[in-house]
């Protein structure tokens, strides 16, 4: 996993995003999993998102930085790998998921909990669990069908909405929480292996066997600590309900898994065992999409998609200053800004317009256009997209904005996205998606393919670049080709360091006045423009 702590102008802005951004900035972020002695907290079924650290009893990892899992087509080509967790009530299952994650020390993990899958209770329900009568340790109290739909699309890489259960109301809140993106999901509940359809999108089944004496223990704190019940409610719940449903639904259902797991969380020779198999998993779905971007789709003729600004002498003039390197920062943030906001006036002609008749100030009926659409939303990739942030809002009334990061490993050269702040419903919106210059096209494709697995679509997703080669022109149209792409202008070449020739520089360094190491690029710190 790459370290983006080093010290570096991109660093140094995802630091301040992770810790000193936006209030609520991170709400789109992978809920993290604490590892910590601190007691499990179950009155809620997920906990509001934090930054993307998992904090161990050793150390901190850190969970950021999702390489592709899509192919140089641009389509999903890397599921999720998905253990499913299944045991009795208080058995352990989340203590051993929790190891697990500790030990993969993988980026993108996400547990999910079954508990968050309760049916909503009738009244009658209601009036049932106050007094401890309900079973929900029957399989008819969850609710499978939500349960599959969403644990499908996570595995294909979409963003999801969890219920957020409440056990001390047994209902669920009316605010669902977001999740997205995942290398490894890790699925615990009593009925994991009780559907057919929810096995077969299991890649790892794990039983975890713990003491019946042992779990009533647990229960027993548990749901008198965490949940506010008495001894005699508890009892009674668990010999009327839980026992039976353990011999029933659960225990025979040991026959499925892979691994049984004696003692649960205690038993690390079996955890080392899972997390070997994990890995050589993981690693036989590594991809490489830069590579392939480099040697695809090339020597084809520019596509219909593409857009490029008419070449005035206004034009050629500000990329004659722009693109020398003895510009002075002032003038080339001047310049810079005065493109942009030719380059977004250029973007929104292309929107769905329809007519629109008003009157005048004389009383006279004049017959023009007007915005065909439900909202305009703009995300820049960070970090020189956001430099066209300005440009958008000036010419966009109350413009919704979102923000994507996404930089290079420097082990393996491939594009990895280490953060996003989508708006809410982004799916009903038309997308322009800001990047100051774009190379191979590699991040591009990342941030377009994150706007699809939110269910933007792809017909609504505006591409802006003040500058572009012709092989990430060719990478993105290729990938995408409902996506309208527009630049400013674009270079035919990339040399061996996927720098566009004659190019522009580092946009983002000469924007905000930072310097990078001599061997870094662009698309290695900021835009990245890949």
């Amino acid at each position: 996993m790459a370290n983006f702590l080093s010290s570096s102008a991109g660093d140094v802005w995802l630091a301040r995003l992770l810790y000193g951004g936006e209030e609520g900035s991170l709400d789109r972020l992978l809920p993290t999993i604490s590892t910590g002695l601190s007691p499990r907290k179950r009155t809620t079924s997920q906990c509001k998102s934090e930054p993307p650290l998992l904090r161990t009893s050793k150390r901190t990892i850190y969970t950021a930085g999702r390489p592709p899992w899509y192919n140089e087509h641009g389509t999903q080509s890397k599921e999720a790998f998905v253990i499913g967790l299944c045991g009795g009530s208080a058995s352990g299952k989340t203590t051993v998921a929790r190891k697990i994650i500790e030990a993969l020390d993988v980026p993108w993990v996400v547990l999910l909990s079954m508990d968050s899958f309760y049916k909503v209770l009738s009244e009658e329900e209601q009036l049932l669990a106050a007094s401890n009568d309900y079973n929900f340790d029957h399989p008819d109290a969850f609710d499978f069908a939500l349960l599959v739909h969403t644990l499908r699309k996570l595995k294909q890489g979409k963003s999801v909405k969890i219920p957020v259960y409440d056990f001390t109301t047994h209902g669920r809140q009316k605010e669902w929480k977001t999740v997205y993106g995942a290398s490894v999901i890790i699925f615990e509940g009593i009925m994991s292996f009780a559907d057919k359809e929810l096995l077969k999108l299991l890649d790892m089944k794990i039983f975890v066997d713990t003491d019946s004496d042992i779990r009533l223990v647990r229960r027993l704190r548990r749901d008198i600590t965490e949940r506010g019940r008495d001894i005699e409610g508890v009892i009674k719940q668990y010999n009327k309900f839980v026992k039976p449903a353990f011999e029933q639904y659960i225990e025979p259902t040991m026959r499925l898994a892979d691994i049984v797991v004696p003692r649960g969380g205690g038993n690390m020779v079996a955890i080392d065992l899972i997390v070997q198999h994990v890995h050589s998993q993981l690693e036989e779905r590594e991809l490489s999409v830069r590579a392939a971007l480099a040697s695809a789709h090339q020597a084809q003729p520019l596509p219909a998609t593409l857009s490029v600004l008419e070449n005035t002498p206004q034009v050629r003039g500000m990329h004659t200053i722009i693109r020398n390197k003895d510009t002075s920062r002032d003038e080339f943030i001047f310049y810079s800004k005065r493109l942009m906001r030719l380059l977004i006036e250029r973007a929104l002609s292309f929107l769905p317009s329809q007519v629109h008749v008003v009157q005048t100030p004389q009383g006279q009926d004049y017959e023009g256009r007007t915005f065909h659409g439900k909202r305009i939303t703009g995300v820049s990739i960070l970090r020189a997209g956001e430099t066209m942030e300005p440009a958008l809002r000036a010419v966009c009334k109350d413009v919704r904005i979102g923000k994507i990061l996404i930089q290079t490993n420097q082990d393996t050269g491939e594009p990895e996205l280490h953060y996003l702040r989508l708006p809410k419903d982004i799916s009903e919106d038309h997308v322009i998606l800001m990047d100051c210059t774009v190379s191979t096209g590699a991040a591009a494709m990342m941030a377009v393919r994150v706007l699809l697995d939110h269910d933007v679509q792809e017909d609504k997703i505006l591409l802006v670049s003040l500058l572009m080669a012709e092989m990430g022109v060719h990478s993105v149209a290729y990938a995408f080709p409902q996506v309208k792409i527009i630049t400013t202008a674009v270079d035919k070449k990339v040399n061996d360091l996927f720098h566009i020739i004659p190019g522009i520089g580092n946009f983002g360094d000469r924007y905000f006045g930072t310097d990078a190491p001599p061997d870094w690029s662009d698309e290695d710190m900021d835009e990245p423009s890949y």
